[in-house]
């Protein structure tokens, strides 16, 4: 999996760490149709986050642990593997609830944190570990003022993030009931940008 540091500025009120991003019907981006990413850091130097409704079928969990070396195996516990994201899809991110952390673990918020090294994957197969994850192959990435950018132009909704949301099995119907967190109906939204 590797390390990868990722510092986030709490100076900067009002940005989206910790939030989710639901693609608006009109995505037409393939990767990103009906997609919901958790933002996991988001500064002026841009953003990073983790799609959460699109779980892989393989690798499997086990088959991942072997490749990595990591033991036990079969494990004591699995978490699902998702596709992250388009940017650097061979290396791993676990997304978990943070009543675990561990060494190089960013903790986004009170309730989720990211860990990049393999330390999660070993407590997980010994049995421990965090409460509730996932194991996500690469991640969504924007540059500075392209995630604005797009959300100036009616590609994302913004919602509060949700951990029974992030971390429950029921991933085909996730954007929709990501959408009614909103209290929107996709169908009546339009991806005309403007002001009224």
């Amino acid at each position: 999996m590797g390390r990868v540091r990722i510092e986030t500025d709490d100076s900067q009120a009002g940005l989206l760490t910790g939030q989710l991003l639901i693609a608006m019907p009109s995505m037409n981006t393939p990767y990103f149709v009906q997609s919901v990413i958790y933002i996991c850091a988001h500064t002026p130097e841009g953003a990073m986050g983790i799609v959460v409704n699109r779980p892989l079928a393989a690798p499997s969990f086990d088959d991942l642990l072997g490749q990595l070396s990591v033991a036990p195996i079969p494990p004591a516990r699995r978490i699902a593997l998702f596709r992250g994201g388009p940017v650097d899809s061979a290396r791993g991110f676990v997304l978990h609830t943070a009543d675990w952390t561990g060494d190089g673990s960013l903790k986004v918020d009170e309730e989720v944190a990211l860990t990049a090294s393999l330390d999660v994957l070993k407590a997980i197969a010994d049995g421990g570990g965090p409460e509730q994850g996932l194991l996500a192959l690469g991640y969504a990435g924007w540059r500075p003022g392209q995630l604005e950018q797009e959300l100036q132009e009616n590609a994302w909704l913004t919602a509060p993030s949700n951990v029974d949301l992030l971390f429950d099995r029921a991933h085909e119907t996730k954007w929709r009931r990501a959408m009614a967190t909103l209290r929107v109906d996709p169908s009546l939204l339009s991806s005309a940008v403007g002001h009224a």
